[in-house]
């Protein structure tokens, strides 16, 4: 319990700061950082201040912790308004503290008197410093979680709009096709030696391919076969196969380690989408190095219900601003690339439960899908 004399001790303290407050406020302003954009400038003039007659209230015993609090956090919502770094705002306080620090050095009371007020000024200053710059936090944040639900609702209906527009366009698009599909099989019956009939063949089907990307972007359901068990090994075979002249026009050795009977409950189709896609992508990539070129295939049950499929080439590596947004609607890093292939890909993959990522690094880029051995 302070006594009568120490009373008089903290009095004589109050009554020094209180003479010399327009010193401290003259040079507080000397030396404080203000932004000349900053909308809120002489406000903290004015809560530097009411920051100093509150401290030396505290002097005289008086509680102010609830008002030190409500100051805080006044000062964090107009720093927020004012649009200003709080580094600024922290150097202020500080510089603040350490002038009022001087100011109590200099006032000839006694060193017990001193140290006590010292310690208690500090505390004061951080507990007003932390509340200031937790409230500034806790409002930017909610900010930016509010700009981060506008963007992706504009995102949102950018692509719905992107989607109807799309669809009608190949739902128009795909009649004609499949006619020309049609008679090209009619062709191969009755001239089974005409000449480039595979390659016709070959090019419809990369179209309906794209044209089947589309429908998925536009989140349509695609009509076709249902999910059913399908061997993941007798797939991937199938589409090398299919995709062999793309190898070897660019020269890729393919190394192929596929376990056998490992078999998924999907869609037959829309899986074969992704692997071919995936394997496009590696054929794109290899185009730009020199040989050798490989893309390795494997197909194992990594775990007791899963299934892993890894599909890897030695091409260049996919920097890690790229890999972040690969998997994104219309990005892409190709010249005449339409960049909905991975995102049709990915979403392909979590309708089935299961994952699609990527890894990349000097040596290698490495496509992993993980699928659950049984969907359904």
């Amino acid at each position: 319990m302070k006594t009568i004399e120490t009373h008089s001790h903290f009095r004589d303290l109050y009554d020094y700061l209180e003479l010399n407050k327009m010193n401290f406020l003259e040079e507080w302003q000397g030396k404080i950082k203000l932004d000349p954009h900053d909308r809120f400038k002489e406000k903290v003039t004015e809560n530097g201040q009411l920051m100093y007659e509150l401290i030396s209230h505290k002097i005289l015993n008086k509680t102010i912790e609830n008002q030190l609090e409500e100051l805080a956090f006044i000062v964090a919502h107009e720093r927020v308004a004012a649009n200003i770094n709080i580094g600024d705002f922290v150097y202020n306080v500080n510089i603040g503290r350490s002038i009022l620090v001087k100011y109590i050095l200099n006032s000839g009371v006694t060193p017990l008197i001193m140290n006590e007020t010292i310690c208690s000024v500090n505390e004061l200053f951080d507990h007003f410093c932390y509340n200031a710059v937790t409230k500034y936090t806790e409002i930017k944040n909610d900010e930016l979680q509010e700009k981060k639900l506008f963007i992706n609702q504009s995102h949102k209906d950018k692509l719905a709009i992107l989607g109807q527009m799309s669809s009608s366009f190949v739902h128009e698009f795909r009649n004609p096709l499949t006619s020309i599909i049609g008679f090209n099989k009619l062709l191969r019956n009755e001239y089974p030696n005409l000449k480039y009939l595979d390659i016709i063949e070959m090019e419809l089907d990369q179209l309906k391919f794209r044209i089947t990307q589309f429908l998925h972007t536009s989140k349509m359901d695609i009509v076709g076969e249902s999910k059913r068990m399908v061997n993941i090994k007798l797939l991937i075979e199938d589409i090398l196969q299919f995709l062999y002249p793309s190898f070897a026009d660019v020269d890729i050795k393919i190394t192929l380690m596929l376990d056998d009977n490992l078999q998924v409950e999907a869609n037959k189709d829309e899986l074969k989408q992704v692997f071919v896609n995936v394997l496009m992508n590696s054929v794109d990539a290899l185009r730009q190095k020199e040989k050798p070129r490989e893309i390795k295939v494997s197909a194992e049950n990594s775990f007791e219900e899963e299934i892993k499929v890894t599909i890897a080439n030695n091409g260049p590596a996919i920097p890690l601003s790229v890999r972040e947004t690969i998997f994104e609607p219309f990005f892409t890093t190709k010249d005449l690339g339409t960049g909905i292939g991975l995102y049709v890909c990915r979403n392909i993959i979590e309708k089935h439960n299961g994952s699609l990522d990527c890894l990349s690094n000097d040596q290698e880029t490495t496509f992993l899908i993980n699928l659950p051995m049984k969907t359904l």
